[in-house]
């Protein structure tokens, strides 16, 4: 997934978000810092949000089950991982988060697993802590052989 993609798939659902959280299109527009006409421009698919209005509506309601439904999982992590081509961090994996996920590879400590939406790849230890995820399915392999050895 790149930004392109991103503000393409934001700038579709973005009246389904409003929606899901009850909010007017004015307070929606004030919330997300654009004025009533762009954000009634931006919901009739005339024109595009930008990449500084994707970021705020995957921050600010990334617990939207329409945005998770898009994009697989937390749009926090997929907006990081457009950003940097790979993270190396301990994160928790949200309870009841592995819908999108289907194992890879495996051994005894850990699992390889791509996202089948966004398709990038996390490396998940025992506990459900995500070690390292990145797009780059040769990068994440090489890293799941590494840590495994």
């Amino acid at each position: 997934m790149n930004q392109k993609m991103i503000i393409e798939k934001v700038s579709n659902k973005l009246k389904l978000i409003r929606t899901e959280y009850g909010y007017t299109q004015d307070q929606m527009a004030l919330y997300i810092g654009v004025s009533k006409k762009t954000l009634v421009q931006i919901e009739k698919e005339r024109i595009a949000c930008n990449w500084s209005v994707a970021v705020a509506i995957c921050t600010l309601f990334r617990k939207s089950h329409v945005l998770q439904n898009m994009m697989g999982g937390d749009p926090i992590e997929i907006l990081e991982l457009t950003v940097h081509p790979s993270l190396e961090q301990t994160i928790q994996i949200e309870k009841n988060a592995n819908v999108w996920w289907e194992i890879v590879d495996k051994d005894v400590r850990y699992r390889l697993e791509k996202n089948i939406l966004s398709e990038y790849y996390r490396i998940v230890n025992k506990q459900d802590y995500c070690i390292f995820c990145s797009f780059d399915e040769v990068l994440a392999r090489r890293h799941f052989k590494k840590i495994c050895s």
